[in-house]
């Protein structure tokens, strides 16, 4: 796997001699993690806090409403993920990040302040350009940096930074909301993310001749005439592919899940007499579990294959919706342990939906092919807010959960069925 530098060995853009390989790229790598971390704890700004700030601060009574700041976040981060991949055809993956990084400037700010529910929403759009070019090209640079035999534990490391920020920023959120209320000190501490992430991704360098190197490695050849393009790379990865058609279905139904306990955990344990602290706690517990699973997850992914992890974890997903209902007479053991089987399956799944993806994918169009694959999951922050208000304000809170459990195992299924093993030799 790992290059032995020659006299002849390709260079970086600073003279550097190129290699593949996580020991050889440490401290890029390390770099990358560290500014994952700031973009998770962005957007765990808004894990706690944002649906009480609507339903209390801005009196919102319509189930709907209070979520449509998922939606606009998830439509947001969809489209800039599915243009990510196109991007970087055009753009330095290191001027994407520092463009994601100058985008996400105003978000604290505006959550902190704005002075209607509108200037949420509108923060949200901001949140989703972010999102999606700041933790799309820390995913494809660590790819880029490990090389084929360590994608699942690249995507490990970086899912776990991205989402154990996300739950200690949910944590730290609920405490100072409880302390100081919901606004503006909890959301300000955004501006730490926004400063640091920024300052360390000028530092970071770009990968562009890592993906030099593994094209010119690679064992099967483009094929003569293959369509390596934005468009025709979507219709592959969406639905040609049968592998890839699964692992984009089962992207989507995972973050439907997080859109939807995104939005309605707090106001169901709320409702059932848990307060801001307590819902920071699950809050917080679910993307922690989530992020620190990844760790093995993602190695566990290289050794077993990406499939037998998707499949277990989508089901482990449902029977954590189950439990958050059949429990909730005591709602704070309901919430708890619904988050951590929430947290786990979505540890199993994560890196190995984004390997197997990577896996199928030929280097040529590998990032487009991520980039679609990313669009159909993070839709399904949209999507999954989209079926919760419909269904909360049509029959209730406890619907939109069944309907969470019966989507999920239904989507293990199709993943059983749809993704296949493929794993490109170790070069």
């Amino acid at each position: 796997m790992n290059a032995t530098p020659t006299t002849t060995a390709p260079v970086d853009a600073s003279g550097r001699p190129v290699r593949l390989g996580l020991r050889e790229n440490r401290l890029q790598f390390t770099l990358l993690v560290v500014v994952n971390v700031c973009v998770g704890g962005l957007v765990g700004l808004e894990r706690t806090t944002v649906p009480l700030i609507g339903t209390d601060v801005f009196g919102l009574t319509s189930d709907l409403a209070v979520f449509s700041f998922i939606i606009a976040f998830g439509v947001t981060k969809a489209l800039t993920n599915l243009a990510a991949g196109a991007l970087t055809s055009r753009f330095r993956r290191r001027q994407l990040l520092v463009s994601g990084w100058l985008i996400g400037i105003p978000v604290p700010f505006a959550l902190a302040w704005a002075p209607s529910w509108g200037w949420i929403v509108a923060a949200n759009v901001l949140l989703g350009l972010n999102q999606g070019l700041a933790w799309s090209m820390t995913v494809n640079m660590k790819i880029d940096l490990v090389g084929p035999a360590r994608r699942g534990l690249a995507t490990g490391l970086n899912e776990a930074a991205g989402y154990t920020a996300v739950g200690a920023t949910a944590l730290l959120t609920g405490y100072l909301a409880t302390t100081h209320g919901l606004r503006p000190t909890p959301e300000l501490i955004g501006v730490v993310f926004v400063a640091a992430g920024l300052a360390l991704s000028l530092v970071v360098r770009d990968t562009g001749a890592h993906v030099a190197l593994e094209l010119a490695r690679h064992t099967a050849p483009l094929p003569a005439g293959e369509d390596t393009g934005l468009k025709a790379t979507f219709v592959r990865t969406s639905w040609r592919d049968r592998s890839l058609r699964g692992a984009s279905q089962a992207g989507l139904v995972n973050n439907l899940n997080d859109g939807l306990a995104w939005g309605v955990f707090p106001l169901l344990f709320t409702d059932h007499g848990l307060g801001l602290a307590a819902v920071g706690l699950i809050k917080g517990v679910y993307p922690i579990v989530w992020g620190l699973g990844q760790i093995p997850t993602g190695h566990l992914a290289d050794r077993i294959g990406r499939k037998p992890l998707v499949v277990t974890g989508m089901l482990v997903q449902a029977v954590g919706f189950v439990l958050a209902l059949a429990l909730l007479d005591r709602p704070l053991l309901a919430g708890i342990l619904s988050a951590v089987l929430l947290g786990l399956g979505t540890a199993m799944v994560y890196p190995a939906l984004i390997a197997s993806v990577s896996d199928h994918a030929h280097p040529a169009w590998r990032a487009n092919a991520l980039g679609a694959y990313r669009f159909w999951r993070d839709i399904g922050y949209a999507a999954g807010a989209l079926v919760a208000g419909i269904l909360a304000d049509a029959f209730g809170l406890d619907a939109t959960v069944i309907a969470a459990a019966v989507l999920t195992a239904a989507s293990g299924l199709l993943a059983a069925r749809w993704i296949s093993e493929h794993r490109p030799d170790a070069h």
